[in-house]
């Protein structure tokens, strides 16, 4: 069992790195500021200067195999290099939930009419997208409980309903929605669900408000909408009604570990502030570093990192070899494990920082805010879990004594 990298994914892994210190860690403070000027939701002009900057370096769009060449365990080490910085370094190489996922559902599904509308922009970077899902009124971990209707009229398609924690929706960029709801109430379970393209600028689809996380706005946002009557060309369907349910699981199985990936990376980042912050910080007559309780965290936290990391390897390596059905289980062991993991560590990093661990001075109340929701987010962890369960109970066993 071979743990290196390949020559490609090393080679990636630092061109990355020399971006990230070179220029991401940089822009950091300057992305800061501007919102601070400008609002939550404005677009800092630095972004621009990074995303050129990726491209020069050839470090854009590494998240699709067919166009960066990289398979799913290599492109791991790179999302995880990413996740140093999850709010700036993601989008500045193009690999930004939660237009990966819609890129390769248009890549997938889409027509080449659509493809060429909105897959081609976004593979760009010149416009972001939403994934509409989510509902108030429902568990919507089950998407079968989803209450928003398309209903077909005529040429069109008819959507009512209300959605919300819909991500990149407070950054005007965001130009295409991707919509799931109900098309067939009375048919097979999973062939009710249909997907389609609703353009932010179609009439009836109004932004009700901006969602805060933990206080936090996110500059692109987690919004609510509400659909009365937004009418669409039927061209907009995604695949064939009743489509939606099987283009949904589709779509979660390599996002769901790319946001494992980078969850890995945030550990890292708190760790080695962790790390810093013990050898420059004395209490009672010593560095932290020097205190059995701090060395305790220092240690459960590498230990930590790197259990997760390996069962993100061990899935990435699946899904390369077996695609994601091959890989159902480790694929919700990972959207488990890794934000948990995430999580405990940035929580150790706090408390190793005291006062200055939950102000805005560190990067470690975010990290912490968005670690906790990752848990959430693409199926909370009693979904998973119920997933796991499953199929270990379906499991053969070689032995029962």
């Amino acid at each position: 069992m071979d743990f290196a990298l390949s020559p490609k994914a090393e080679e990636t892994v630092g061109r990355m790195w020399d971006f990230m210190r070179e220029e991401v860690f940089p822009a950091e403070p300057v992305w800061a500021a501007y919102l601070a000027g400008h609002g939550a939701h404005a677009y800092p002009p630095v972004m621009d200067e990074l995303k050129a900057s990726a491209r020069r370096r050839g470090l854009w769009n590494l998240f699709l195999p067919e166009l960066s060449g990289l398979s799913n365990l290599e492109y791991a080490s790179v999302a995880e290099v990413s996740g140093w910085s999850p709010v700036i370094a993601p989008e500045a190489v193009n690999c930004q939930a939660p237009d990966t996922g819609n890129m390769e559902t248009l890549h997938l599904f889409g027509t080449d009419e659509q493809k060429e509308r909105w897959l081609e922009p976004l593979m760009a970077g010149t416009i972001r997208s939403a994934y509409a899902m989510t509902e108030p009124e429902v568990a919507s971990s089950d998407a079968t409980n989803i209450r928003t209707t398309i209903l077909r009229d005529g040429d069109d398609y008819v959507i009512n309903g209300r959605k919300w924690w819909i991500t990149g929706v407070a950054d005007e960029r965001c130009q295409i929605f991707i919509v799931m709801g109900k098309s067939d109430p009375a048919a097979e379970t999973y062939r009710q669900q249909t997907m389609i393209l609703v353009p932010r600028d179609t009439p009836g689809l109004e932004i009700v408000r901006h969602l805060p996380i933990f206080g936090f706005q996110d500059q692109h946002g987690h919004s609510e909408l509400v659909f009365r009557e937004v009418r669409v060309p039927r061209a907009n369907l995604l695949g064939a009604e009743g489509d939606g349910f099987a283009i949904a699981q589709a779509r979660l199985g390599p996002g769901r570990i790319h946001h494992a990936m980078r969850a890995v990376g945030m550990a890292e980042r708190a760790l080695a502030l962790m790390v810093g912050r013990a050898k420059s910080r004395v209490a009672f007559g010593q560095p932290l570093a020097e205190q059995g309780v701090v060395r305790e965290l220092i240690a459960q936290s590498r230990i930590d990192i790197d259990q997760a990391r390996l069962l993100v390897q061990k899935t990435a390596w699946l899904i390369d070899r077996h695609g994601a059905k091959g890989a159902r289980t480790e694929i919700a062991a990972i959207k488990v494990a890794a934000p948990a993991m995430a999580t405990a560590v940035i929580d150790r990093a706090i408390e190793v920082f005291g006062g200055a661990g939950v102000g805005d001075d560190t990067p470690l109340a975010y990290f912490y805010a968005w670690a906790r929701v990752l848990r959430i987010v693409d199926g909370p962890d009693a979904v998973h879990r119920r997933t796991i369960a499953r199929e270990e109970l379906r499991r053969e066993r070689p032995y029962v004594g």
